[in-house]
């Protein structure tokens, strides 16, 4: 049997899988449920400095995006950072800790942008015996208004002094949770690397407005006929999250640097997808709000399958397997041609190929008289535009073409030889070189 347990910057934790700071880990009951149904680790609900309370809106806090079938995609919240007491997190923190020793308990902290707040909240998180701390640098509602958040996490010199404040008053791990709302990513991972950040967590949530009430003409989630832009979260971000992440850690600058996945795990594959590209753990909130705690037993049982099949004992054998293969599109290989290939036993001749490649893409596709779909691989490019539309898993696959290929109906070779496009005649930089 594979292996679950990780030890993420010298953190063990029984398995990968922890739950991301967020409302299902904003108290000592919810986090006792959560250890019990399985979860590796925790990342408590946000602290903030002792003060004026923070104050959460007792409407809707929650917009969502469904699917066709009500699946939900992707949630908008507007909550803010834990409304109970900063005394009473702790005293719960050092609770659960004690009990579950075995279990990673990390807090995410998001106070005001001065040194002192840092020092004097960072000395009681300590006494919890929690095994490190989260900076919240992403928060993009509410917090981001008062120059906390995404506010810090927009400004890499902010990011950097902030970390070395936390490095210097306290001494275990500091990962510093990154904003997806950025132009680009390595600038912030870049910024903790060089503060002295043990790890990087991302992605935060991505600033949205999910939909617009039709009536009253007020964005949801509404309150007394108002709506804010919120934290989108769920299926719909886990591509751009893929990408930030592969970003990172194929970055010679912050090569090496741990990483927290986050964005859309919902099954052990999305998990595994994480860690392939970089990722040493994951962390969860959607997926958890949708199906409950007890969804992580098909994550575990998932991601173990996935590895004796592989022949993969432990975690560390995959980390980081796929980012090699992430490159820049001027390396792709441009002698790599396919054309699609439709298998007619499996089709059920709904035409949706025939429509989508005839009206949006290289009208590839010939439809017969007898509603038989054929590839015309004179006009095919290989989009895959069909194989994504096709309501049959397979039906429709890729073909790779080897180089010298003729094409039978128009005797033309069908693959050039040019390796890739900084070797390509219509690149500008061969055309100079020439």
């Amino acid at each position: 049997m594979a292996d679950l347990r990780t030890d993420f910057l010298g953190i063990s934790s029984p398995n990968p899988f922890w739950l991301a700071s967020a409302p299902p880990t904003d108290k000592e009951y919810n986090v006792r449920r959560a250890f019990e149904a399985g979860w590796g680790g925790v990342v408590w609900k946000t602290l903030g400095a002792e003060g004026p309370p923070v104050v959460n809106v007792n409407g809707p806090r929650y917009g969502v995006i469904y699917g066709a079938d009500r699946r939900v995609l992707g949630i908008n919240n507007i909550e803010l950072i834990t409304d109970r007491p900063l005394e009473t997190n702790l005293e719960e923190m050092a609770r659960v800790k004690a009990d579950y020793p075995d279990r990673a308990l990390i807090a995410s902290i998001m106070v005001p942008c001065d040194e002192a707040s840092w020092k004097a909240i960072l000395p009681r998180v300590a006494e919890t015996g929690c095994d490190g701390i989260e900076l919240n640098f992403g928060c993009p509602h509410g917090m981001s208004e008062r120059g906390m958040g995404a506010a810090v996490g927009q400004v890499p010199e902010y990011i950097e002094m902030v970390t070395r404040w936390c490095k210097q008053y306290y001494d275990r791990p500091v990962i510093v949770k990154l904003t997806p709302n950025i132009t680009d990513i390595r600038h912030p991972a870049r910024a903790a690397r060089n503060g002295g950040a043990d790890a990087v967590s991302l992605i935060n949530t991505v600033s949205s407005i999910t939909s617009v009430n039709l009536d009253d003409f007020s964005p949801e989630p509404s309150i007394d006929g108002k709506g804010s832009h919120g934290g989108y979260c769920g299926p719909a971000v886990k591509p751009i999250a893929l990408n930030m992440v592969a970003e990172i850690a194929r970055d010679p600058e912050t090569h090496g640097l741990p990483i927290s996945g986050i964005g859309g795990v919902t099954t052990w594959r999305d998990a595994a997808e994480f860690m392939v590209l970089g990722a040493g753990n994951v962390q969860v909130c959607t997926a958890a709000m949708t199906y409950g705690f007890r969804v992580v037993e098909e994550m575990k049982r998932g991601l173990s399958q996935w590895m004796d099949e592989k022949g993969y004992t432990a975690t560390s054998d995959f980390i980081g397997k796929a980012v090699p293969n992430v490159t820049d599109w001027q390396y792709l290989n441009l002698n790599f041609v396919a054309k699609a290939r439709i298998d007619q036993d499996s089709c059920i001749k709904c035409g949706r190929c025939y429509a989508a490649c005839e009206d949006t893409s290289h009208q590839a596709i010939w439809m017969h008289e007898d509603r038989v779909f054929e590839v015309n691989d004179a006009e095919c490019v290989a989009c895959n535009l069909c194989v994504d539309v096709c309501p049959v898993e397979n039906c429709i696959t890729m073909e790779r073409l080897a180089p010298g290929t003729v094409d039978a109906r128009t005797g033309k070779v069908v693959v050039e030889e040019y390796g890739n496009w900084t070797q390509h005649p219509n690149n500008p930089s061969a055309q100079a070189a020439e």
